[in-house]
């Protein structure tokens, strides 16, 4: 089985080899380190969703590694604001706010193609608080913050523009840990959300033109 699996990507980086050959004029291109084409990204995005019936919304900031474009490893950080009020005591104005972060992992499928799926999951913790009163005189009280475990898994549609811009749009769902607010009756902050982003970086930076009189 090995000697088929080494025979076969054989065969695929020669072909690939020979075609960028036949294609280019004046340069011949070819992917370097065993044909493993890297990259790595600055991404921005942006939710929607509902907590406990509440609108709720969210920013998200991630840098990532991108193996051979099949695979993201990086770090990712998501700021979460839900005019959540007291769930169903309309005289109390009270906002949740938090953060959170950790390790994002992408595995995706359809790599070579303009139109990309993948899977993102979010393994981090953070901080979720409390805020009331007036959005002008907001009071923020020491009990009114709890540490919080997320795992958020999701499932994106990813669009290639160019080497260096994707477009990305998808839905994902936040499990958390259990909250204990002492006048607060909010044990998670589970839910589903939808958003889009960008990424901005190198996506094939392993690939390299020579030209052909150096050869």
């Amino acid at each position: 089985m090995n000697q088929i699996k080494i025979t076969l990507a054989l065969f695929l980086l020669g072909f690939s080899f020979c075609v960028n050959a036949q294609e280019s004029g004046e340069y011949i291109e070819f992917n370097d380190r065993k044909n493993t084409v890297h990259g790595v990204y600055m991404g921005l995005a942006t939710y929607y969703g509902k907590m406990h019936k509440k609108d709720t919304y969210a920013a998200g900031f991630k840098v990532a590694y991108v193996a051979n474009q099949q695979f993201e490893v990086g770090l990712e950080a998501v700021g979460l604001y839900s005019d959540i009020n007291r769930l169903g005591i309309s005289d109390n104005d009270n906002d949740l706010v938090g953060a959170y972060g950790g390790i994002h992992l992408e595995p995706i499928l359809f790599s070579k193609s303009i139109l990309n799926l993948s899977f993102p999951l979010l393994i981090g913790g953070g901080a979720i608080g409390i805020l009331e009163g007036d959005i002008d005189d907001y009071v923020v009280e020491d009990d009114s913050w709890e540490a919080v475990f997320v795992l958020e898994p999701g499932i994106n549609l990813l669009f290639n523009i160019n080497r260096y811009v994707q477009l990305e749009a998808g839905v994902k769902h936040r499990f958390s840990s259990r909250l204990s607010f002492d006048d607060f009756p909010l044990s998670r902050i589970d839910g589903f959300s939808a958003g889009i982003g960008v990424k901005i970086g190198v996506f094939n930076m392993g690939r390299n033109r020579y030209k052909k009189s150096g050869l």
